[in-house]
């Protein structure tokens, strides 16, 4: 293979298929580290990924939004806390929000400026263990029929990458009750609390399915030989879902 054919960091060209006309935005803050890896997976599982600046108030007609990881603004104060206060933001909670119920990812710092935001409840603090770790981890999809999971099988086991410092999830045992009864646990962790998340949550959904937070990171998982245990690419799914979710005319 010469080194032309080798994917290229930045390339985001996207395969013609049926769901290439989706136009997924791509949130970066000062300190984002992801954004690339984001829009490379969104490319990869066949749409277009469109750069939205933290700064700007334009979400240009975008059918979907990913917020990715990073230590937007350092982390100072609380990680994503100045992130939610950012012009791009007010425009994605209020299309999240909205009749037309915009379909929002957070990976990882994007989860922390979600619980930020209040489009997810609950808050991430710092692992229990008071170190950042990087390690391969195994989810349990908890609910497939989000714009983000649908498709997974329901109680399917995938394996992604974890690196994160406050990667802690809380909240009060009213919400974490309401949260397994009314099915909003969008993934679980398995075999291994890594953070010390309340009940093993790793990620969870709002009532309506558009808005998902998870603190893994799936856009590290879509390249066979470059995924965990370098074969791993059980992340596409998360961007395929929210094709599927858009084909479907469910926007």
């Amino acid at each position: 293979m010469s080194a032309t054919e080798l994917p290229l960091i930045g390339d985001y060209s996207t395969p013609v298929t049926a769901l290439s006309g989706a136009r997924i935005g791509v949130v970066t803050f000062p300190g984002t580290l992801d954004d690339r890896d984001a829009a490379r997976a969104v490319g990869l599982a066949g749409a277009e990924a469109v750069s939205l600046w933290h700064a700007d108030s334009d979400l240009a007609d975008v059918d979907a939004v990913v917020i990715p990881g990073g230590f937007s603004y350092g982390d100072y104060l609380r990680a994503g806390a100045i992130s939610r206060f950012a012009p791009m933001m007010d425009k994605i909670i209020d299309a999240a929000n909205s009749d037309a119920k915009l379909p929002v990812l957070g990976i990882c710092n994007g989860f922390q400026i979600l619980t930020e935001s209040h489009l997810l409840p609950g808050s991430m603090i710092k692992n229990d263990h008071l170190k950042f770790l990087c390690r391969d981890q195994v989810l349990r999809v908890e609910n497939n029929s989000t714009a983000w999971t649908n498709q997974y099988a329901q109680g399917e086991e995938i394996t992604v990458v974890l690196k994160n410092q406050d990667g802690q999830y809380v909240a009060d045992e009213k919400t974490l009750d309401a949260l397994e009864a009314e099915g909003r646990v969008a993934f679980s962790y398995v075999g291994w609390n890594p953070n010390g998340s309340r009940r093993n949550i790793a990620g969870i959904t709002n009532a309506a399915g558009n808005v998902v937070g998870l603190m893994p990171h799936p856009e590290h998982a879509v390249e066979a030989g470059f995924g965990p245990d370098h074969t791993g690419t059980d992340g596409l799914g998360v961007f395929a879902s929210v094709l599927t979710h858009l084909v479907g005319g469910q926007k």
